[in-house]
């Protein structure tokens, strides 16, 4: 990542402030609805992947970017789905790039094949993945067997093509996602692999409480047992909201106040406090 691109991508994944957040008072109501519940899981998922996407396709100092590769794996029989398959292909993949001594980075969501469903009924598994490799080496076809290396994808057939639009071709696909309860009960929307520890920080706080990413940056908090922990310090932060049941879902309160927004001329986001990007 050059220093020109760093303040671009600090500006792209800017975080989002509500704007009750500064009331101490205020309260929100979640609701625990399928629905309501299927929609806060896709947004954790996309920004999950959009993160990850960015992360994988940063190149080193010294290096050129690697090339992305679009996967996709396909079932032959429709109820042929387990939850192991796409992590027993994944391992297959590493122990490839292990003898092609390349590192193994890649991104991969779940989706529900639509076309198959609307032309014949059948509610499939379908799996895209975006798999990021050195410039000059050459993804092999996941679903064909060459030589001792058996294949990948045992479940069907696999498409692979080198990528234009990197992790663009994963968020389309997720803007697809709609009603969840169509999926097999315990699939796994997304999985990501091969992140540098400081990759790895990233993505973890963009999955933090917005409160926290406010006032924290990258790596300076941790968890234990369920609660947000200052590395540097020790402190448990107390928890920001007093949470109520009541019929309808869960009534958040804040009793206090939190940390505003950082001000607006100000380096913000996650890669503000990367050390990659100093």
């Amino acid at each position: 990542m050059s220093p020109a691109d760093q303040p671009r991508i600090a500006s792209a994944l800017r975080p989002v402030y509500c704007p009750r957040a500064r009331s101490a008072q205020c309260s929100d109501l979640i609701n625990l609805g399928p629905s309501a519940v299927a929609d806060r899981r896709v947004r954790r998922l996309k920004r999950s992947v959009w993160a990850s996407g960015h992360l994988h396709g940063l190149a080193e100092r010294g290096h050129r970017p690697a090339v992305a590769w679009f996967v996709t794996l396909t079932y032959a029989d429709a109820n042929g789905w387990a939850g192991d398959h796409v992590s027993k292909a994944l391992q297959r993949y590493r122990g490839w790039c292990r003898t092609a001594r390349v590192p193994c980075r890649y991104t991969w969501i779940a989706e529900m094949q639509p076309e198959r469903a609307r032309l014949r009924g059948e509610f499939a598994v379908h799996y895209h993945l975006l798999v990021w490799l050195p410039i000059g080496a050459r993804m092999p076809h996941w679903d064909k067997s060459r030589g001792r290396r058996s294949a990948f994808w045992c479940h069907g057939w696999s498409n692979t093509e080198q990528a234009r639009a990197g992790v663009g071709y994963l968020m389309k696909y997720l803007s697809k996602l709609g009603e969840l309860t169509r999926f097999p009960k315990g699939l796994r929307l997304y999985g990501v692999g091969g992140l540098d520890e400081s990759g790895k920080s990233v993505r973890q706080w963009f999955n933090l409480p917005q409160w926290a990413k406010n006032a924290y940056g990258v790596a300076e908090l941790g968890r234990a047992a369920g609660r947000l922990v200052v590395r540097a310090t020790g402190e448990i932060l107390e928890p920001v909201f007093r949470v109520s049941r009541v019929p309808s879902g869960l009534i958040l309160q804040k009793p206090r106040e939190v940390a505003p927004r950082f001000p607006e001329h100000e380096s913000v986001g996650a890669f503000s406090t990367w050390p990659r990007a100093s």
